[in-house]
């Protein structure tokens, strides 16, 4: 059975779309997540595009230990060797991704260039790339609308100058299975020494098909996926790598194919990163949705009662889905707090596990009973790599009458003690927000603000979601508590934070 790498993008093209931006320590905790699910290679981002891409490759490429961190390049000589500088310390032999448009509309009116130029560009690019590393990936950008005649030579000429991944995006969604498949096996035919490096695939999902495409890349021969977390990406995302994960596993006997991945992993991995990113997950989102798993059909409900398998073709428990016996409460120690994350397959550090009892502890005071889902978000709201705090909530009081504004009065730790603030606003949110603004002396912009009950009943713990937006720079916010002004007031201030450290 073929062994199918797994490429993950999450941090760079999934990052790079709109409203995913996240900051240095959240990519730096969601690469040891994505450390843990068992990625084989992992794209820490484009270290040319900014300083703050090249210092966040540079630390994950310094912490991760059992993966490929991976930079993308265009295919310039000041691309190439920012890169290496912030990979070159990598625990792991990095990569270098360069990329270079093929098709004819790219060419023309992208890069201006033609194809002889492209390929001149291509062999230059590699054999440089090559002096500095040895794993040396190249993606023809746009490969499922070039020429299939000069695809092949592009490819020809990344191989004969030394690259060992070459990749054939489906870059804007455009291509369907029977044909990805046929350009696969075109290749496979047509290029030499072709089983001598690694042909991946990667596809976006403009018309709803890239893991459908992807896995027919598999089945001609491909064998590296690349994918993100959630499908997350630029316009319709890319190819989720829960979604194909599971169909490898699920129907290897047919693929012939699996991949290395921790599937009890998925859920915890899925939600992270919908913590960091504040986008939710739709309840039918396959396999980690809310409702992936749910039957409110009488006819479902007795055959799943009668035998899971007759309406569910995967063990919930397999992606980590799991419930747990233990009840845990205010009385409860660190040990069952421990045993509690490590049946839902959660191991962290001494540090790390103090950090989340605190919290744990502080919701367990305000709530009769802790239940399973509050333990999850526990998990996903906490950064354990602490933002710098410059910022904390001191106390806070806000008073407001129907058809009248609110006024908030707002207390916070600072760097140089306690300070004061009060505002008034349209309702208690945006009265607390602007006393916060007062205080810290900046102007933060909120785009968007949501609160969800994560569990049922009058205790419910809510979650806080928001973006900032300071000088050009957004960032998301979050907050947990059985309160939902605290935990807005939490979210906001965790946005504040990260702009402090972003924006001096």
């Amino acid at each position: 059975m073929r062994k199918i790498l797994i490429f993950d993008t999450t941090l760079r093209d999934g990052e790079q779309a709109p409203g995913n931006s996240m900051h240095a320590s959240e990519k730096l905790e969601m690469s040891a997540q994505l450390e843990r699910l068992g990625v084989d290679v992992l794209e820490a981002g484009f270290a040319a595009a900014s300083p703050g891409d090249f210092a966040s490759v540079k630390e994950i490429a310094e912490a991760r230990k059992n993966l490929i961190v991976c930079s993308l390049s265009r295919c310039k000589k000041e691309d190439i060797d920012a890169s290496y500088e912030a990979l070159k310390s990598a625990l792991v032999a990095p990569r270098i991704h360069l990329f270079l448009a093929t098709s004819p509309v790219h060419m023309q009116y992208k890069l201006k260039m033609n194809e002889d130029q492209v390929l001149e560009r291509i062999a230059e690019s590699v054999r440089y790339t090559k002096k500095l590393v040895s794993d040396v990936q190249f993606s023809c950008e746009d490969a499922m609308r070039s020429e299939r005649s000069f695809l092949i030579k592009a490819i020809q000429t990344a191989i004969d100058n030394g690259a060992t991944t070459i990749n054939v995006p489906d870059t804007v969604g455009y291509s369907y299975p029977e044909e990805i498949e046929d350009t696969f096996r075109f290749i496979l035919s047509n290029v030499k020494n072709a089983d001598k490096v690694i042909f991946a695939t990667h596809c976006h999902n403009d018309l709803g098909l890239a893991v459908a495409n992807s896995l027919a890349a598999i089945k001609a021969g491909a064998c590296q996926l690349e994918c993100t977390v959630n499908g997350i990406g630029e316009r319709a995302g890319n190819a989720s790598l829960e979604e194909v994960c599971m169909a490898l596993k699920t129907r290897r006997e047919y693929y012939d194919a699996d991949t290395g991945i921790d599937t009890r992993q998925i859920y915890t991995t899925s939600q992270l990163l919908s913590s960091i990113t504040g986008v939710k997950i739709p309840p039918t989102k396959p396999l980690v949705g809310k409702n992936a798993f749910a039957h409110e059909s009488g006819i479902h409900q007795h055959g799943v009662l009668a035998n899971k398998a007759t309406y569910e073709i995967i063990d919930p428990s397999s992606l980590g889905i799991v419930q747990n016996n233990i009840v845990l409460g205010k009385h409860s120690g660190k040990h069952a707090f421990k045993d509690y994350l490590t049946g839902m397959g959660v191991d962290v550090a001494d540090d790390e596990l103090n950090m989340l009892f605190e919290k744990f502890k502080n919701i367990a005071d305000k709530k009769k009973q802790i239940t399973h889902k509050d333990i999850e978000y526990l998990i996903s709201h906490t950064n354990t790599t602490q933002v710098k705090k410059s910022v904390t909530l001191n106390n806070y009081g806000i008073t407001t009458l129907k058809g009248g504004p609110a006024l908030a009065t707002i207390t916070l730790n600072t760097m140089d003690g306690i300070k004061a603030g009060n505002a008034t606003g349209d309702g208690p949110i945006d009265a607390a927000f602007k006393a916060i603004n007062a205080i810290t002396g900046r102007d933060f912009k909120l785009i968007d603000w949501s609160v969800s009950a994560i569990t049922e009943g009058e205790d419910a713990l809510g979650a806080a979601t928001l973006r900032l937006n300071y000088n050009g720079v957004e960032v998301t916010g979050r907050g947990i508590s059985t309160d939902t002004v605290e935990a807005s007031l939490l979210a906001y201030l965790n946005g504040c934070n990260k702009l402090f450290d972003m924006v001096p």
